[in-house]
C-alpha cells in the first residue's frame, strides 16, 4: 500500500497498455447485492449501512483477525480471478493490439498469483513515503495489512520488473516506458 501501483497503472493506461484494477474490481464487487448479502450475514449491518458497503468498517473488521481475513478472501478472490481472466481473454482478440495488457494486483505474491502473468512488475517505495500515502488516502487497519505483505525487497526479488516509485510521477511513467519498450521487443 502506498507504493504507487495506482498511479503506475494509470501511466501504463497513458502510453497504451490495456489496464485493469483489482481493487477497482472488488470495489465493484461490494456493490453487488449478492456479496453485500454474504458481507452482513458474516459481520451485520455495521458493514453496510443503508445497503452500501462501508469500506473502513470491513477493513477494520476483516484485518483484524486472520480468520476473519481469509473467509473475507475466499468469498472476494474468486469473484476478482474471474474477471482477470475475462479481461485477459479481451486483452488477446484487441483491436489495435495494446503493448501490454496489465492487472494492478495487490497481493500479487502473496496470494501466488504471479504464474498467470506473463511478466510482473514491482512498484517500490520508501517505507516512510508508502506510510504517508496511505494514510493520505483515508487506509484503515494499515498495520494489520502491512503485516500480512511481503516485504518491499522480497516483492522485488520475486518480479520480473522492478521500478523504485520515490520520484515524479513523470520519472515513473519514464521507467515505465521502458519496461513497456522491453515487453513489446
Amino acid at each position: 500500500m502506498g507504493s504507487g501501483k495506482s498511479t503506475a497503472l494509470e501511466a501504463l493506461e497513458r502510453l497504451g497498455a490495456l489496464t485493469l484494477s483489482a481493487d477497482e474490481v472488488v470495489h465493484s464487487l461490494y456493490e453487488q447485492q449478492h456479496v453485500v448479502d454474504q458481507l452482513v450475514d458474516r459481520w451485520g449491518a455495521v458493514v453496510a449501512p443503508a445497503g452500501a458497503v462501508d469500506r473502513a468498517a470491513l477493513a477494520r473488521l476483516a484485518f483484524a483477525d486472520e480468520q476473519q481475513r481469509a473467509w473475507l478472501e475466499g468469498l472476494i478472490w474468486p469473484l476478482v480471478a474471474a474477471q482477470v481472466a475475462a479481461f485477459r481473454e479481451g486483452s488477446v482478440v484487441h483491436t489495435p493490439p495494446p503493448p501490454a495488457a496489465v492487472v494492478e494486483t495487490p497481493l500479487l505474491f502473496e496470494a501466488g498469483m504471479e504464474g498467470i502473468y506473463d511478466a510482473t512488475i514491482a512498484v517500490i517505495a520508501n517505507e516512510e513515503l508508502r506510510r504517508e500515502r496511505a494514510a493520505g488516502r483515508g487506509h484503515e487497519a494499515l498495520d494489520e495489512r502491512n503485516a500480512r505483505q511481503l516485504s518491499q525487497q522480497q516483492k522485488a526479488d520475486r518480479a520480473t520488473y522492478v521500478v523504485i516509485n520515490d520520484g515524479t510521477p513523470a520519472e515513473l511513467e519514464a521507467e515505465l516506458s521502458l519496461i513497456l519498450e522491453r515487453l513489446a521487443g
